[in-house]
């Protein structure tokens, strides 16, 4: 089998907590799992920022990056990303401050605009019915990169404030989007950019289009930079893939109704008794993924680095078994690469 072409391989994590484990079992195969893409040389692993779900234990990722960034030693950690509407810019820079001068060139600040949650829980994160929209996101970016570098327009009120750390110690800062909002903000600022494909298809290559079409050269990036997000379930055969994707469809289905949990069993979800409207909105979300044994999940990963032409790639994988995603994720590096 020929493989796939060579470019960075990252993944973005969520922590995900399946029925029957506990959120600190789900932590500490996160920091098992990193160890072990490190020593397959995957680029990048990111943490994502959700609230209020049961399922997923990434709801601090400026912590678990500082784990993680301790238990390895080359494998770049960062957020996938923090969601800046949720928190005070000087907040944010004092913490990825840190985090850059504990473990130099290493951490990455991937940022999105969404509140990563429902509006009551964005309400109690901020304590302010204001920070609800995020209209007011290039604001925020500026005031962040202000705290960074230290340089401020003229009168700013936040030009006395030193972010200790922070000031000196900004890691690289990625914009994240699921829509063309964030692609643009990237290209004008020339800043990389990183595009939820796993979960907003349908706006991948608009996205990237505008991205790559407005993108203005900068003291960051020369050129457009593009990594994709894409959830990719390997297995030996297509069918175990389909069987161990079967937790992830469920909990869509239950995130989409306003019930998310635990990450079910693969046996509760293939006994679940689907109607057909939801088998289609299942095979609908799944159509643009990468769900299937290594030839199947080849062939669709081809074609969508074909349309995109990204960068990188970046995979989230959600299985209910440690295992089975480890196995995965081996699988799919093969794809890559001859050894």
């Amino acid at each position: 089998m020929s493989h796939l072409p060579k470019l960075p391989l990252s993944v973005l994590e969520l922590a995900s907590v399946g029925v029957g484990s506990t959120v600190r079992q789900s932590l500490l195969n996160m920091i098992d799992l990193a160890q072990h893409l490190e020593a397959k040389d995957f680029n990048r692993f990111w943490l994502a920022e959700h609230h209020n779900m049961p399922g997923i234990a990434s709801s601090a990722p400026s912590i678990l990056i500082g784990q993680v960034a301790a238990a390895t030693k080359k494998i770049r950690v960062g957020s996938g990303g923090v969601m800046l509407p949720n928190h005070a810019p000087l907040v944010v820079a004092e913490q990825f401050g840190t985090l850059e001068a504990l473990f130099p060139g290493r951490i990455d600040l991937g940022l999105g605009r969404a509140p990563g949650t429902d509006q009551a829980t964005a309400r109690a994160l901020r304590r302010s019915e204001d920070a609800l929209s995020a209209d007011d996101f290039p604001e925020q970016l500026g005031e962040l990169m202000g705290f960074f570098k230290g340089t401020w327009p003229a009168g700013h009120p936040y030009a006395q404030i030193t972010a200790v750390p922070g000031l000196g110690h900004g890691p690289p800062i990625w914009l994240l989007g699921s829509s063309g909002y964030s692609a643009q903000v990237a290209a004008a600022l020339g800043m990389p950019f990183a595009f939820a494909h796993h979960f907003s298809a349908e706006n991948t290559l608009p996205a990237l289009a505008l991205y790559r079409k407005n993108f203005r050269p900068s003291a960051i990036l020369a050129r457009p930079y593009a990594m994709i997000a894409v959830q990719v379930i390997c297995a030996e055969t297509d069918e175990k893939a389909q069987y161990l994707a079967g937790p992830i469809a469920l909990s869509f289905l239950r995130l989409r109704e306003g019930r998310p949990g635990q990450l079910p069993t693969p046996e509760e979800a293939a006994a679940f008794p689907y109607s057909p409207g939801q088998r289609a909105a299942i095979a609908q979300r799944q159509a643009d993924q990468a769900v299937g044994s290594p030839p199947s999940v080849k062939k669709r990963l081809a074609e969508l680095l074909e349309a995109t032409k990204a960068d990188e790639l970046m995979v989230t994988t959600l299985v209910h078994a440690h295992a089975d995603r480890v196995k995965s994720y081996d699988l799919l590096h093969g794809l890559f690469s001859p050894t």
